[in-house]
């Protein structure tokens, strides 16, 4: 049989010529349709939550701060997963959509269920952040500042003011997420005897 095919193609040459000239531009023409890019997205889209809760364990950041945001989310029209994690200070949720949902739609859907978890948080939790859109490979980096002669407020406060906006100007950065170390407030005190 293969002979016969080999046989019917070379007297037939110009019939197999034409044929692969046709088969090659349209698969030019396909190659140039298709929906494809230079880093395709290889999982589908996804809304991460961030909240801070200065002191608190990871159990109670679990109970109290984790939950019921996971609670808020749950059944958002095209949310396939939810995901969390908690750690010492820090509670953060993964909100996975189908394939194929706008993450712009995704955000501001996730953006209203937040704002019914926000009543059910304990006081002195700081507000649920959604991270910036960015890849889902997520952390591609991750660091420490470790010293033992400089205090902890002043390695935050480098880090803040010079590392962090360092980062931020490297091309394909989306966001720095710094944990720990002494943040520096400026509290007013107000003596009432004083203000009579």
């Amino acid at each position: 049989m293969l002979n016969a095919i080999l046989k019917w193609s070379i007297i037939q040459r110009w019939i197999v010529v034409l044929g692969a000239i046709v088969v090659t531009f349209l698969g030019a023409y396909n190659l140039t349709q298709m929906p494809l890019d230079v880093f395709p997205d290889f999982a589908p889209p996804q809304v991460e939550i961030q909240t801070e809760a200065p002191g608190l364990a990871p159990e109670e950041v679990e109970s109290l701060i984790t939950l019921p945001i996971e609670s808020a989310v749950n059944g958002t029209p095209g949310v396939e997963t939810v995901r969390s994690s908690s750690a010492v200070g820090i509670s953060v949720v993964k909100v996975i959509f189908k394939w194929g949902t706008n993450v712009y739609q995704a955000r501001q859907l996730v953006t209203e269920r937040l704002q019914q978890a926000l009543q059910k948080l304990p006081e002195g939790v700081e507000n649920p952040q959604i991270s910036p859109i960015s890849s889902p490979i997520g952390t591609v980096v991750q660091y420490a500042f470790t010293t033992e002669t400089t205090p902890m407020m002043e390695v935050r406060r480098l880090v803040d003011r010079d590392i962090t906006n360092r980062l931020l100007a490297v091309p394909g950065v989306s966001q720095v997420i710094a944990y720990g170390g002494d943040v520096r407030q400026y509290q007013v005190l107000v003596d009432p005897a004083q203000l009579k």
